[in-house]
């Protein structure tokens, strides 16, 4: 059975670890349109969040993070009020680790 380039790729980066969090941030949808996302885990790959908005796969979003800035991420599925995205480029390990301190922190009470 083949999978293709592609997939092969994704499911690589599937395997890598996430991080849990808990950080709504702003994003704009494929029409330019704000929205929040509560984002549930994080890698430097990509991320999983709830949403109220039905995105459709292939949908690109632009989302706000601290450190990072604003990054371009493809959803990848869209279920429940949750989807999947994969980041346009990965988040560099030493902004990730930034990312990741400054969204746990806010979490504090």
């Amino acid at each position: 059975m083949s999978f293709g380039t592609g997939n092969l790729a994704y499911a690589e980066i599937r395997r890598e670890g996430r991080d849990d969090v808990h950080y709504r941030a702003k994003a704009f949808g494929p029409d330019a349109r704000p929205h929040t996302l509560l984002i549930v885990n994080l890698s430097p790959h990509g991320l999983m969040a709830r949403c109220d908005h039905d995105f459709q796969p292939g949908d690109r979003l632009r989302v706000t993070l601290p450190i990072v800035g604003v990054t371009v991420a493809e959803v990848r599925w869209s279920l429940g009020g949750r989807v999947g995205c994969q980041f346009d480029h990965a988040i560099d390990l030493a902004g990730y680790y930034e990312l990741i301190a400054v969204v746990l922190k806010s979490n504090r009470p």
